[in-house]
């Protein structure tokens, strides 16, 4: 039996264990939850971190990474299969380069749209990303820390979960529904607030980067730059957020 390509979903009723089904992407999204239903537990649990805005921001940042990899292996254990079967495979540094500038389009396209949301509504009222902007403004250390948990940690975790669980599901019902379907899910699991389109642009260009590539690696690329900018902007500037 011939091996489906990596870049296109397997043909219909064929017998094809690599790809991960509605099996992971469901018990993905439970365990995803559960972990993040644990974290308000956490932090009195820590001694007061939560009464700490930098320590609580901290404990954020880490546990955004967190639930993506409980998420992620939660459905890898589902049945036992190569990593390859989520797009976990090396690439090329010209599909890592490609990811390096979607993540700068993505990130031109955020500061256009969330501009035009503050101004015509009252989303911008209330910011999501407040506690990462508290735990960056804590020092260098915190904000290396913030670093290292939102571009590294927390694009590995989701990417894993959102990009190799769920888009590859999806991709066996074609490349729109794998690339927009996984997109609209992993924005509404950051919460419907201002930086939901964002969080669905984010998606589209990792998802197909990934479709095309056949790397996971590429859209790990694009959340890391996106991700990077909040902490890289406090360190360097000071800035608190928008107030």
């Amino acid at each position: 039996m011939s091996t489906p390509h990596p870049h296109h979903p397997a043909p219909a009723g064929t017998d094809s264990p690599a790809r991960p089904g509605w099996p992971e992407i469901a018990v993905g999204l439970a365990a995803m939850a559960a972990a993040t239903a644990v974290l308000p537990f956490l932090g009195p649990l820590g001694l007061g971190l939560d009464a700490d805005p930098v320590a609580y921001g901290l404990l954020v940042a880490a546990w955004s990474g967190v639930i993506g990899l409980a998420g992620f292996a939660a459905a890898a254990l589902i049945r036992v299969r190569s990593w390859g079967a989520f797009s976990v495979r090396r690439t090329t540094w010209r599909w890592m380069a490609l990811g390096v500038l979607g993540g700068l389009v993505a990130l031109v396209v955020k500061f256009v749209v969330v501009s035009a949301i503050t101004m015509l509504t009252d989303f911008g009222d209330t910011d999501p990303q407040g506690v990462y902007y508290d735990a960056a403004g804590g020092g260098t250390l915190a904000a290396l820390l913030t670093l290292l948990f939102l571009a590294v940690l927390t694009p590995i975790g989701e990417e894993f979960l959102f990009r190799g669980v769920i888009a590859n599901a999806l991709l066996r019902y074609g490349p729109v529904i794998g690339v927009l379907g996984s997109s609209v899910i992993f924005a509404v699991a950051h919460g419907i607030n201002i930086i939901l389109p964002v969080a669905i642009l984010v998606g589209i260009i990792a998802a197909e980067l990934m479709r095309r590539s056949g790397s996971i690696w590429p859209a790990v690329a694009v959340h890391a730059v996106n991700n990077a900018v909040l902490p890289l902007l406090v360190l360097f500037t000071g800035y608190s957020g928008p107030t």
